[in-house]
């Protein structure tokens, strides 16, 4: 029997995050994008939840839970509902801690994995994004190339989110053979130079570098999974699914926003919500937002099952999430007329936020 339902843990893990998210995150959502940056505490409020830490296995400190992307989509909808560039800032060093659990080696785990397994953050980056970044994880230009039992990496990686504050980036690149590979980087590693981005159009609480590397030597043990490496097309598809559930979360608050307005709004002696053409939009937004959801959610869940079908999964929800997502953001501005353009409203921020979340591969990940 085919089921959407989730289990008591999950359910207690949404429901936790959708609270925060509207006690915490909505409420400064507009003021932290005028900042331009997220606040330390809302970040370590984010991970007293435990919800990274609860992943890494007991042996290096963590709770020893199961490993879940299903899970993961289900909290970063519920975090995306309450801010996306809040979610962004909370989960992304999710990203490193799952690359470690799904592929690192026993060394490179009992290095890395202790220092996310604490209550307070732990600034890691993985870098995927790329200037001329493509459809599949084969078009990487960032380069790896052997050099005795080492390894020198060649190559720029942008929009790496909290890449300003990194201390540790797990960096992809495409070795002499064609196989994508990703490899533990230093902040410190010689002719590795670090800049903050000049900005971008959403998600601007969200620190974002991007990184050089000329000439980058490397151990051999810098590879993640040692001789063995990485599912890369895997850990590409987690990132995307992790992004598609943010957008999911952004496009249930933006509909939820506008069917009050929509129902008090009174034009021409009733309101709004009475005409066709707005009870029709509000019903495909809603729609639309319950079809993204079960389709990140099957992409998430055959992720997690290693299912053959999950490449095809994940290119068709993110390719709707990324056309449907920016559409229920529009529409949702538009159902407020010209106030929906007014800065103390969240709808323009929305909007961008919307965007940046289907342009962008890589700022989270189930």
């Amino acid at each position: 029997m085919i089921t959407f339902a989730l289990d008591e843990e999950q359910t207690m893990i949404r429901d936790s995050l959708q609270a925060f998210a509207a006690e915490v995150l909505a409420p400064g959502a507009r003021a932290i994008d005028e900042a331009g940056e997220t606040p330390a505490d809302i970040i370590r409020q984010g991970w007293d939840f435990g919800l990274i830490a609860a992943s890494i296995p007991e042996a290096y400190g963590g709770g020893g839970g199961e490993r879940s992307c299903i899970t993961n989509a289900v909290a970063l909808e519920a975090l995306g509902g309450g801010c996306a560039s809040q979610a962004v800032a909370i989960m992304a060093p999710g990203q490193f801690v799952g690359a470690l659990i799904d592929f690192g080696t026993e060394e490179q785990k009992a290095e890395h994995l202790p220092r996310f397994a604490g209550a307070d953050p732990v600034a890691a980056a993985v870098a995927i994004q790329e200037s001329q970044f493509g459809f599949a994880a084969e078009a990487q230009r960032t380069t790896a190339t052997r050099k005795g039992n080492g390894w020198v990496l060649d190559g720029e990686k942008r929009l790496i989110p909290l890449g300003d504050r990194a201390d540790t980036f797990l960096v992809l690149a495409r070795e002499d053979s064609g196989a994508v590979q990703a490899f533990i980087v230093p902040r410190d590693t010689a002719g590795l130079t670090v800049a903050a981005e000049a900005g971008t159009q959403g998600l601007k609480p969200v620190p974002k570098a991007k990184i050089t590397l000329s000439s980058v030597e490397l151990p051999g043990s810098a590879r993640l999974g040692g001789d063995a490496g990485i599912d890369a097309q895997r850990l590409v598809n987690q990132a995307r699914i992790g992004a598609a559930a943010v957008a999911v979360g952004l496009c249930r608050q933006a509909t939820d926003f506008a069917i009050p307005y929509a129902k008090e709004r009174v034009a021409f002696g009733e309101p709004i919500g009475k005409k066709q053409s707005i009870a029709f939009m509000l019903a495909d937004m809603h729609i639309e937002c319950e079809t993204m959801r079960w389709m990140v959610w099957k992409a998430a869940s055959l992720l997690e099952h290693n299912d053959p079908g999950a490449a095809k999964a994940t290119v068709l929800a993110q390719d709707y999430v990324r056309r449907k997502a920016v559409k229920v953001a529009d529409d949702a501005l538009q159902i407020f007329g010209g106030h929906g353009f007014i800065r103390e409203l969240p709808l323009e921020m929305w909007l961008r936020n919307a965007r940046t979340l289907t342009v962008l591969d890589g700022p989270v990940s189930v």
